[in-house]
């Protein structure tokens, strides 16, 4: 006899464990629930690998992950659909558990321990929703927490552990990370090895009959079927999803309704239906629940398992999982049913994809994900455009209503601009609609000349603006042409402010643009008979300095060149 056999027969080989009742796909839950949480823990490292925790680059690090890491968007899916996962095997297997009766001593410690890690994981998910700051998590967290604040006695402390200050913040978020990716997956394993190893201990209470057999190999490999299924159906759920969707940087200045995730909405429901009362029920319906669960082998004490001798128990079990799925069908019906909360969806997404896809083009400043916004090329001069000069030099379609100043737009002050001005600046394009091309003494008068000349003309003002495509002999002659036809009223020499007209030395360059926007009523410009108000109190030197720019740039700008500039 060898020494490994003589070992053997005298130590004892211990006896394998055994599937009572014989080996069923009804028995696989657990091991799914074991490798899932494993998964999650496995993606999540991963995730980590890429996540910034902090709230200014919170969203950045996520939007990388989604467009631009490889594989990222799927990762974060399974990682997001996991969570799901979870709730949905987990729910299987409470009811198998509470169908086969095995909360029955001496089985009580693992149903008890089986709700605490049911419990565990919804936090986890609650604590995972916020990470990527964005507004869909910002603002349902905002709802959790002041939930969470209504709690008697201990409301106040919990909102200012969860907030880590008086309101959201850089604290609130790291606290959520710390119990995110360390506290809870260290308490979850623990509870899951310890629950694990009771149930292993105490055996399966089986669902039918049959001869009890080893656990290997006929289970093992049912588990093993059962794990490859959910993760072909989490894989498919994931790619079909494109992973998960990345709502807009969290912004406190913009509401947004947010949902909560699935498993949640049946909550959310009850709070819409509440009313006033919305906070005490959403106390008060989760710890119904709960109670339910933990009282459930407290109040079953018998020893009989068969299902129709614990009618009474299992239909209140049955009763609010009804409960909680019909509030769950209703919140997702009342959505559905709503065209006004679809059109401001439409809304948040088109935000959404435009914040997302500046992230890509340009990067996220920072200063904060908020700021990805700026990102578009001139932004704030087309930001100050919108809000001080648009509803006077451009056309109003929306309303119809006429400019009161000379439209500006692709190609202002370009020699084409400048030739159509030449032969009507009181037309429409230009001064038509102010009150100074009513007066026919203060009018300028159309410029009639030979076309070389007037050619000649247009080069020398077009000159002005120190464009890098000026031709030097026809504005030498277009020189000579303005001092025998201009120089009544205009002067081409810089600062001088002419007899009785605006000075037209550096038109439409930069620093003219500055000196225009700052003030119009200076001599220099249009004087006493300006309609536009002065900016130099209202904006300041960098806001004028930015709209200078934007304007020069205009000139060598088309329609298609303004349009790919994106919305603001």
């Amino acid at each position: 006899m060898s020494w490994q056999s003589a070992l053997r027969e005298r130590v004892g080989t211990p006896a394998p464990p055994l599937v009572e009742g014989g080996a069923s796909f009804a028995y696989t839950a657990g091991s799914i629930l074991t490798f899932l949480l494993a998964f999650e823990v496995l993606t999540g490292v991963a995730l980590a690998a890429f996540y910034s925790p902090s709230t200014s680059s919170a969203w950045a690090s996520v939007a990388y992950l989604q467009d631009q890491a490889t594989l990222g968007w799927l990762v974060r899916g399974i990682h997001h659909h996991g969570g799901g996962a979870i709730v949905v095997v987990a729910g299987i297997h409470l009811v198998q558990t509470a169908l086969a009766g095995a909360y029955k001593r001496p089985r009580e410690l693992v149903w008890w321990l089986g709700v605490a890690l049911l419990v565990l994981v919804l936090a986890w998910a609650i604590t995972g929703y916020v990470l990527p700051w964005d507004q869909r998590g910002y603002w349902a967290n905002q709802v959790e927490i002041g939930i969470a604040a209504a709690t008697p006695i201990v409301g106040a402390s919990v909102r200012s552990l969860a907030l880590g200050g008086n309101d959201y913040g850089n604290l609130t978020l790291t606290r959520f990370y710390a119990l995110h990716v360390a506290l809870l997956p260290a308490v979850v394993v623990v509870i899951t090895v310890v629950h694990v190893r009771l149930a292993r201990r105490h055996g399966n209470t089986p669902m039918h009959a049959g001869p009890a057999t080893p656990r290997w190999p006929a289970q093992s490999l049912r588990d093993a079927i059962g794990i490859a299924i959910v993760v072909a159906i989490l894989l498919a759920v994931a790619v079909s999803t494109h992973g998960v969707p990345l709502a807009a940087p969290a912004d406190p200045s913009v509401a947004f309704d947010a949902r909560p995730l699935w498993y949640f909405r049946w909550l959310y429901e009850l709070r819409e239906l509440t009313g006033s009362y919305e906070k005490l029920a959403a106390l008060a319906a989760p710890a119904v629940v709960g109670g339910y669960l933990v009282a459930l082998p407290l109040l079953d004490r018998s020893a009989e398992r068969a299902p129709r001798a614990r009618i009474i128990w299992l239909a209140g079990l049955a009763g609010l999982l009804a409960l909680i799925a019909a509030l769950t069908m209703m919140s997702f019906a009342r959505d559905r049913g709503s065209p006004e909360l679809a059109q401001r969806n439409v809304v948040a997404d088109r935000q959404a994809t435009k914040a997302r896809h500046l992230a890509h083009v340009n990067g996220v400043p920072v200063t904060g994900a908020l700021d990805v916004y700026a990102t578009v090329p001139m932004y704030r001069a087309r930001t100050l455009w919108e809000q001080s000069c648009k509803g006077c030099h451009e056309e109003h379609v929306a309303d119809s209503k006429p400019r009161k100043g000379p439209l500006i737009g692709p190609g202002f002050g370009n020699r084409k601009w400048l030739a159509a001005f030449l032969l009507a600046p009181s037309g429409p394009d230009f001064w038509g609609h102010t009150k100074l091309a009513l007066d026919p003494e203060l009018a300028m008068k159309a410029v009639e000349l030979p076309a070389a000349d007037q050619h000649d003309l247009v080069e020398v003002l077009y000159a002005q603006s120190e464009a890098a495509d000026v031709d030097p002999a026809a504005r030498d002659r277009g020189a000579k042409t303005f001092e025998t036809t201009c120089t009544d009223c205009h002067s081409l020499a810089e600062g001088d402010t002419g007899t009785n007209a605006p000075g037209l030395g550096a038109l439409h360059d930069r620093e003219y643009f500055i000196s225009y926007i700052s003030n119009p009523h200076a001599v220099i410009h249009m004087g006493a008979h300006s309609e536009m108000p002065r900016f130099d109190k209202d904006l300041s030197i960098a806001d004028r300095d930015a709209l200078a720019a934007y304007l020069v740039w205009l000139r060598t700008a088309t329609a298609a060149d303004l349009t790919a500039l994106g919305p603001l």
